[in-house]
């Protein structure tokens, strides 16, 4: 074990020597200076692991010397040495930066008093760095924790703007489907499955744009799907009654896609041909989740043409499921009622 360095100045040559003598026998390497200006320069050297500094000294003294060392780029422990009666200064050197101080007392305990703050001074500073190097490794591992959440929520953006783009590029491939073909059936069956995949890109697109991947607002969500499948077909308006509310990302994706179907079903059968009457969708919280609902003022289910395949009912039903939700359905004369209570846990 290398023996720790000490650094005494005093300019009283017997008890320099009477110093160096003592700390030697306890294994200290001990280097003297008899001033304050010789005690800078020793201390600019460095390698030291503590200094003990004297207050009475010619040229300039210990408070002056202690000035002149808290210059270096790294400074060990100073103990400070008074007199008996000297508090005041022992308090002055405190307060400039001293770790600790001690009585000169030659006929008494001041070698052990010394050599118990110089261990004391040595140990209270490794702690001190091993905290501050401690809390230098935890702010280097919060920057690099910030830098890969930074990293990852630009990658999470950029596959959702990818995804968006995808999907949206399917939906005008399947538009364009929609154009060539001649069966009525067959053509409806695309247009219900463009909306569907319009309802999950509208998630992916609000992702890529939101500071939290982890939910949606549902409200603002529900407002672009339903305007982007009443432009679907001729412009219709289809309006939108929504308490603002978050849910999670898989959340909104059931949810958008059941109001797709939910929506489609209305406008194909819930007013005869040439006719056209309102379709609500309503949105409000509940103690546990919320409830969403499609209405219309048509026809309700009676009137309505038979022979459909059942698929958007299906879809309805799974996806409710899926989202801790029950379907329930009102209808008569004065239209259908679809409604989805839904929990958020």
């Amino acid at each position: 074990m290398t023996a720790r360095r000490i650094l005494y100045i005093d300019d009283e040559p017997g008890l320099r020597r009477l110093v160096q003598r003592g700390l030697e026998r306890h294994g200290y390497a001990v280097a003297t200076a008899a001033d304050g200006a010789e005690g800078i320069a020793r201390a600019t050297e460095g390698g030291f692991d503590a200094i003990c500094l004297d207050h009475y000294m010619p040229g300039q003294d210990g408070l002056d010397t202690l000035e002149g060392l808290r210059a270096l780029p790294r400074l060990p422990p100073v103990i400070y040495v008074t007199g008996s009666d000297e508090g005041r200064i022992a308090i002055a050197a405190l307060r400039a930066g001293a770790a600790d101080y001690v009585i000169k007392d030659v006929g008494g305990d001041f070698l052990e008093l010394l050599r118990t703050a110089i261990e004391d001074a040595i140990e209270r500073a490794a702690l001190r760095m091993a905290h501050e190097r401690a809390e230098a490794a935890v702010r280097e591992a919060l920057d690099r924790a910030e830098e890969l959440a930074s990293q990852r929520a630009l990658l999470l953006r950029e596959v959702n703007h990818r995804v968006a783009n995808s999907l949206q590029l399917i939906a005008s491939l399947i538009r364009l489907q929609e154009g060539a073909v001649q069966d009525p059936s067959a053509r409806d069956a695309l247009g219900a499955m463009r909306n569907r995949i319009a309802a999950v890109a509208q998630v992916h697109r609000r992702l890529y744009t939101s500071e939290d991947v982890r939910s949606v607002a549902l409200h603002d969500y529900l407002a672009g799907l339903v305007r982007e499948i009443g432009h679907s077909v001729d412009g219709r308006e289809i309006a939108l009654e929504a308490v603002p509310m978050e849910v999670p990302t898989d959340r909104a994706v059931s949810l958008g896609v059941i109001v797709s179907e939910l929506v489609t079903n209305a406008l194909k059968y819930a007013y005869p041909a040439g006719q056209e009457g309102p379709i609500r969708v309503r949105l409000e919280p509940t103690e546990d989740g919320g409830l969403l609902s499609v209405e219309d003022e048509g026809v309700g289910t009676t009137g309505r043409p038979t022979g459909g395949t059942g698929l958007g009912r299906r879809i309805v039903d799974s996806l409710a499921s899926a989202v801790g939700g029950t379907v329930t359905q009102r209808s008569g004369p004065g239209g259908t009622a679809v409604s989805i209570r839904f929990s958020l846990a």
